[in-house]
């Protein structure tokens, strides 16, 4: 276990409440937390602020929304330094397909994740963006044909809580 001192169990026991339903009034998250409303209230607050909380968010359902596939892109860059790294970051953060993009270690430089409607839209993003960019050498793409575990909260029992 690693030690966390600046959170308590109510602070785990909130952070929990909110990774399962962000809707939650102030009123029953404070309820489910054990908590005052006003207690509960300056530790959300204190927990936005320091950066924990990012942001509140709907899941929406790609696949009913038309957004059929899910790709796993590996990329490997032509040369390794910070200017052409950079040039890659710019790349990829003007694709709204990519949900993800991770720096490796190993032989790719990066794993990214598209969420697109069909071949055509993976088409124009792999050879009309992504392989003709100069920071580019390799890409490698998989379809997924099944999810079987997906965006699920933060492993939050992995943290002992100070004071207990």
């Amino acid at each position: 276990m690693h030690e966390i001192e600046q959170f308590d169990r109510f602070d785990l026991k909130l952070l929990a409440a909110l990774q399962e339903d962000a809707s939650l009034t102030n009123q029953e998250l404070a309820g489910r937390v054990n908590l005052s409303p006003s207690q509960c209230s300056r530790r959300k607050a204190r927990l936005e602020q320091d950066g924990i909380i990012l942001r509140y968010t709907a899941v929406l359902h790609g696949q009913k929304l038309g957004l059929q596939m899910i790709v796993f892109v590996n990329v490997t860059l032509n040369t390794h330094s910070r200017d052409n790294s950079r040039r890659f970051k710019t790349l990829i953060e003007g694709i709204p397909a990519i949900r993800e993009a991770h720096a490796l270690t190993g032989d790719m430089d990066y794993l990214i994740k598209l969420i697109v409607p069909d071949l055509s839209t993976l088409s124009e993003i792999v050879n009309d963006v992504l392989l003709p960019h100069d920071s580019v050498q390799h890409v490698r793409s998989s379809i997924a044909l099944e999810t079987l575990k997906e965006d699920g909260p933060l492993p939050l029992e992995y943290l002992t809580p100070s004071g207990l």
